[in-house]
């Protein structure tokens, strides 16, 4: 699914809310959850799952075309740990 189709079916469930605000309230959440992994901080949403920032360390990597030692930088990479709701609803059978 898509932003813009998260979107649209928002939209289509809550007939009261115009589109441009349930655009303005998608973009505002997704906002602030940027801003909250950038600053370090953990964001959890309770059935879901949770998403913090880890670090990878510096490495040395090999060029695929070449085979050429290439270093890494360091950098910080998004995780998404699920939840037990999440997890529960995906393996059991319907």
């Amino acid at each position: 699914m898509t932003k813009s189709e998260l979107i649209a079916r928002l939209a289509e469930a809550n007939p009261h809310l115009y589109q441009r605000d349930v655009e303005r309230i998608v973009t505002t959440i997704f906002d602030e959850i940027t801003a909250a992994l950038a600053r370090g901080d953990r964001v959890e949403l309770r059935g879901f799952g949770a998403l913090s920032v880890k670090q990878r360390d510096s490495r040395v990597g090999r060029n695929p075309r070449t085979g050429e030692a290439v270093d890494v930088a360091a950098k910080f990479i998004p995780y998404f740990k699920t939840g037990k709701q999440l997890r529960d609803k995906l393996n059991t059978r319907s």
